[in-house]
């Protein structure tokens, strides 16, 4: 059977804001994809990520930039959307931290799903990890593999025998090998935000599970840290 490809081929970029996705925006640039950045507000606590997000769109040359809402708050269960669990200052050793949010990775990857779909693109791409990360289920290898065997049943695409990949380059990379990457490939990671209670100008806390993996990460890959802590890690 025939398929149509775009040339360039599309993708879908899954871009939070933060620094895992715009580094995966700037590799699927540089693999010669059509990039069609996807922002998910899901209820979080502060809108700089969204911001962010536009940010690094433009900067890195995505082809267009949506915002799909999914209010993942009105369930609770997170500290990232109910304010009144408060976000954690320190890691919690191996349990699951309650940053993480119930089904985010899941919904996210739907909505890119359905828009890869529409767009004729058979590439998704994600910046999970699971190295440099916080513990969370969705982020591991066994869950992307998992998703792509599910995609590949549940769309036309897949049953017309032109499946769908995803692609999560960045899971078996530690946060320094990340950022080296990235800025190898000219991304000012000053534009990103990562942290998980930033203020409404993208100033980070600097104690939060995320600032403190960034900045670990900055630090042993020997590169300045150009982002702006309310306190310093």
């Amino acid at each position: 059977m025939k398929h149509d490809i775009p040339s360039p081929p599309r993708a879908v970029i899954l871009l939070s804001g933060g620094l895992d996705s715009a580094t995966c925006l700037a590799l699927a640039r540089q693999q010669g994809f059509e990039c069609h950045a996807l922002s998910v507000a899901y209820g979080q606590r502060h809108a700089a990520e969204i911001a962010a997000a536009s940010r690094v769109a433009a900067a890195l040359g995505a082809h267009e930039h949506r915002l799909a809402r999914a209010d993942l708050g009105q369930f609770g269960g997170s500290a990232l959307t109910d304010p009144g669990i408060a976000i954690p200052e320190d890691r919690e050793g191996d349990e699951i931290p309650v940053t993480y949010v119930p089904a985010r990775n899941t919904v996210m990857l739907s909505m890119a799903l359905a828009w890869a779909e529409a767009l004729g693109a058979y590439d998704i791409f994600i910046g999970v990890n699971a190295v440099d990360y916080s513990g969370y289920p969705d982020c591991r290898p066994e869950f992307i593999a998992a998703f792509q065997a599910m995609a590949r049943l549940a769309t036309k695409a897949g049953i017309n025998g032109r499946p769908l990949t995803i692609h999560a380059p960045l899971i078996g990379l530690s946060k320094a090998e990340i950022i080296l990457q990235g800025t190898a490939l000219g991304i000012d990671y000053g534009i990103t935000v990562s942290c998980y209670q930033a203020d409404a100008e993208g100033q980070a806390c600097g104690h939060c599970d995320a600032c403190r993996l960034r900045h670990d990460g900055f630090m042993a890959a020997n590169i300045d840290d150009p982002t702006r802590y309310r306190t310093l890690p």
